[in-house]
């Protein structure tokens, strides 16, 4: 096939199905890709779902593709190639091919050559026969060809960013909907396995290169490939947890669909690298990956910009966890209109949860996104702000620096502010709490190698504390109201290993006591701290770890109803009572799926940042998104990584293991010796299947617990069933 000037031989074998349409833009000069589920992928492999573009002539075309279909259903692919030579520089070629869905035909092309200024001069009528090859390869078709990144919407279509790597802060990078990158990116395919290699319903990891690993799967009779690193912490997923459809993290329960490689559930943001597998005749499994998944274990997923035509706001009230997912989720799902993000905080959306475990953490290391990020996808954050009213009937919400803003739809997903006990001199300076990264800073000051620590509590939070001082200081000390320390969520049996675990690494620890008077010196600061049984102990900085209130308190009067615990309640979409208003985090007292849908207000990260992804897809409204969730959270204590799955009393607890060396499995069961909740130490990835369990809307009992005596561990058969898996 010759044109005017250039020559090209294309290859045309695809069956893609026609779901697409295609019209003129509003000049009339070229065609323009209005919807579009999936574009064709580009390489130069002959194989199935393939258009292959081979240049004679180097430096002369810049192809970009879209495939769509005509309102009559015929099936369009369109290589545009920008013609660099000086004869033909203001020209655009539109190669617009064949309506035959039969894969052995004859199809026309219509080749359309156009000055970019002008309508379209003249078509010209070529054709070109296309076969398939009678070695055609036994083709299991995964990979980007089916990711997130490749399915999108019209308005990801045209919104993509000038920056093809767009702005994520975190090592991830921006996918695309152009066909013609795929060509580039993709690298040649290798061998990473044999199709036998892998059993029904398991996954390895095998190496792509020496620098990557690939998770594979098999699973109901198909081959899949996704990165085999989390992203939130980088946990090996090959050692987590294989479910329906999906792979969960062995460390903190972050979900991923295998078809795709987006997260599904958290903690994390970004999405897996997803790759292309074809299986050959022999078995031999060929894996594809993207040049960009070589350097990025992260994907973030296509995202839509604001559309200043688009005047709907949604305004999403809290920049933490759930906040941040929420509105990266809103322009995910092709949410165009106004996004405001107001925080409370002076800093943009951060990972929280580093602020107690990691003492010297700098802000820029922790955050979620930079600000060019929230820049270019159009997502206002207002810093330093916080919400002070709301009228449910006008739709306003009052802010702190006076502003008022009129929302169409609201999240409000503001959290909770640490509190203080009522104690005499606890407004001296150096008492402090840990809640903020300010808090954090201010902490930071106060810390020196002569001060006397102390920490009141035995939450996470005050225990996290100590850990994180205890190097840097003189002395720390743990006072506590309880026989030992994680009572409420470990029981006393784990409790004590803990405690003796604290003391072991240097920090005193005071229980059954507590603080009922703090004294200060003459410049108000904190010098030492009456216990309950009268004894003086010294203290330069006191943090206490006791407590915390919902921020809802600008909810009041404004015709949405507050429990009174200041919690709001939502229904399985986490809609409120008030038509518009959605609520997430903390402050939701919302369905919790592993708990009988009964309601809970659950302050867990993971929890929160699912919370705002389900919220984000009610709002947009393209089908209805239910709750459910499964909580998990996790702690890392000097060195020990402490897991836990579930909700719910317990009156015993089950422990397997070794817990005097803290690698053990414990389970929490109610009167109905029902497993309500799981933990573990050194025992990855128990409780990641207990909480796929629950996710699958499995129980777990005490006599599942003992069936097989030899095996502690047998119940996790209950995630497969022979020949699938559930």
């Amino acid at each position: 096939m010759y044109f005017p000037t250039h020559r090209l031989l294309i290859n045309i074998t695809t069956n893609v199905p026609i779901n697409r349409r295609l019209t003129n833009s509003a000049s009339g000069s070229c065609l323009k890709l209005i919807e579009s589920r999936k574009c064709l992928t580009t390489s130069d492999h002959d194989d199935n779902n393939a258009v292959i573009i081979e240049k004679k002539k180097k430096g002369i075309l810049k192809p970009q593709h879209t495939v769509a279909t005509t309102a009559n259903g015929n099936l369009i692919t369109t290589p545009r190639y920008h013609i660099s030579n000086s004869s033909a520089s203001s020209l655009l070629w539109s190669l617009v091919s064949y309506h035959s869905r039969r894969p052995f035909s004859t199809r026309p092309i219509i080749l359309r050559h156009c000055s970019c200024q002008q309508q379209l001069p003249q078509q010209q009528q070529l054709h070109l026969a296309t076969s398939l090859s009678s070695s055609r390869r036994r083709s299991f078709t995964m990979g980007s060809i089916n990711c997130k990144e490749y399915v999108t919407t019209n308005e990801a279509c045209k919104n993509q960013p000038d920056n093809e790597n767009g702005t994520t802060g975190s090592g991830s990078y921006q996918s695309t909907c152009e066909a013609n990158k795929m060509i580039e990116d993709y690298t040649d395919p290798v061998a990473v396995c044999n199709v036998n290699d892998l059993q029904e319903c398991e996954m390895k990891q095998f190496e792509f290169n020496e620098n990557t690993k690939v998770l594979v799967v098999k699973q109901k009779n198909q081959i899949k490939a996704v990165g085999n690193k989390c992203t939130h912490y980088g946990a090996p997923l090959h050692t987590g947890v294989l479910g329906d459809g999906r792979v969960r993290c062995p460390w903190h329960g972050a979900c991923f669909s295998l078809e795709t490689g987006d997260i599904e559930d958290f903690p994390g943001l970004d999405s897996l690298p997803c790759y292309k597998v074809d299986v050959q005749s022999d078995g031999q499994v060929m894996v594809r990956a993207k040049r960009k998944d070589l350097d990025n274990a992260r994907r973030l997923k296509d995202m839509v910009k604001r559309d200043p035509n688009n005047s709907e706001c949604y305004i999403v009230v809290g920049g933490g966890p759930a906040g941040a997912v929420c509105a990266e989720t809103l322009r995910q799902e092709g949410f165009t209109g106004r996004i405001v993000m107001v925080c409370k905080e002076t800093h943009l959306p951060y990972d929280r949860v580093k602020l107690s475990k990691a003492s010297d953490t700098q802000i820029e290391t922790i955050q979620f996104r930079k600000p060019e990020f929230y820049d270019e996808y159009g997502i206002e954050t207002l810093l330093g702000v916080a919400a002070s009213a709301m009228n449910c009937e006008e739709r306003t919400l009052q802010l702190s620096n006076g502003y008022s803003l009129k929302y169409d739809k609201m999240f409000i997903a503001t959290g909770c502010t640490a509190s203080k006990p009522q104690i005499k001199g606890s407004d001296l300076k150096g008492v402090m709490v840990v809640r903020e990264y300010d808090d954090i800073k201010e902490i930071n000051k106060l810390i020196k190698p002569e001060a006397n620590l102390v920490c009141l509590g035995s939450s996470f939070i005050a225990l996290e504390a100590a850990q994180s001082w205890v190097k840097k200081v003189k002395s720390t000390t743990l006072i506590s109201r309880t026989e030992f320390p994680l009572m409420a969520s470990f029981g006393p049996v784990i409790g004590e290993r803990v405690l003796r675990l604290f003391r072991d690494q240097g920090v005193t620890s005071i229980m059954n006591s507590g603080i009922v008077e703090i004294l200060g010196n003459s410049d108000n600061q904190v010098t030492d701290v009456i216990l309950k049984d009268g004894t003086k102990i010294p203290c330069d900085v006191l943090i206490m770890g006791t407590g915390s209130k919902f921020n809802t308190e600008f909810v009041n009067g404004s015709g949405l109803p507050l429990n009174h615990n200041g919690s709001i309640d939502t229904d399985l979409y986490l809609k409120t009572l008030v038509d518009g208003v959605y609520a997430g985090g903390d402050i939701a007292n919302a369905p919790v799926y592993s708990y009988n849908q009964e309601k809970a207000a659950i302050g867990h990260y993971q929890l929160a940042q699912y919370h705002g992804r389900i919220a984000a897809l009610n709002m947009v409204g393209k089908s209805p998104e239910e709750l459910r969730a499964v909580p998990f959270f996790f702690t890392m204590l000097f060195g020990k990584g402490f897991r836990y799955s579930g909700y719910g009393s317990y009156s015993d607890v089950f422990i397997e293991g070794d817990l005097e060396n803290l690698k053990f499995v414990a389970y929490f069961l109610d009167g109905q010796d029902k497993v309500v909740g799981v933990a573990s130490c050194g025992r990855d990835p128990i409780v990641a299947q207990f909480a796929e369990l629950q996710s699958q809307g499995k129980q777990l009992y005490r006599k599942d617990l003992q069936e097989d005596p030899s095996d502690p561990v047998a119940w996790t058969k209950k995630l497969k069933v022979i020949g699938k898996c559930i």
